[in-house]
């Protein structure tokens, strides 16, 4: 067995891994709502992150590789949670700090859309 086939295993046992506890996370937190009585918009917002990371595990399976914009669809739901667990006891400043940096990560991915949609009819053209 080479180095590559090791690493591509190992690479595959975590990502099953991640998935696993994953759903085990979900499991756990429909337990907690279910024990409340009541969901909160934060942990709707949990969930979808849950929902973001099986379904990156998920688009490795089938594409062998990771889009670049749902880690950062990942990142702007988990800033968007902190603010709102946050509530109304946050700083101003820490506030606009944390709203640029999901408006930043949107942006990112705009430019990372708008770039992966050149390069493709750049190919087409090309042909």
């Amino acid at each position: 067995m080479n180095v590559y086939s090791l690493i591509t295993f190992a690479e595959k046992c975590i990502l099953f891994f991640i998935a696993l506890l994953t759903v085990f996370s979900v499991g756990a937190e429909m337990y907690a709502v279910i024990q409340n009585g009541k969901i909160a918009l934060t942990d709707l917002l949990l969930l979808f992150i849950y929902a973001e990371v099986l379904g990156m595990v998920g688009a490795f399976y089938q594409y062998r590789k990771i889009p670049i914009t749902l880690p950062i669809f990942i990142a702007i739901t988990a800033l968007c949670r902190l603010i709102i667990l946050q509530g109304k006891g946050i700083s101003t400043i820490d506030l606009i700090y944390e709203g640029l940096a999901v408006l930043l990560l949107a942006v990112s991915t705009l430019i990372i859309q708008y770039g992966l949609r050149m390069s493709k009819k750049n190919d087409e053209s090309d042909h």
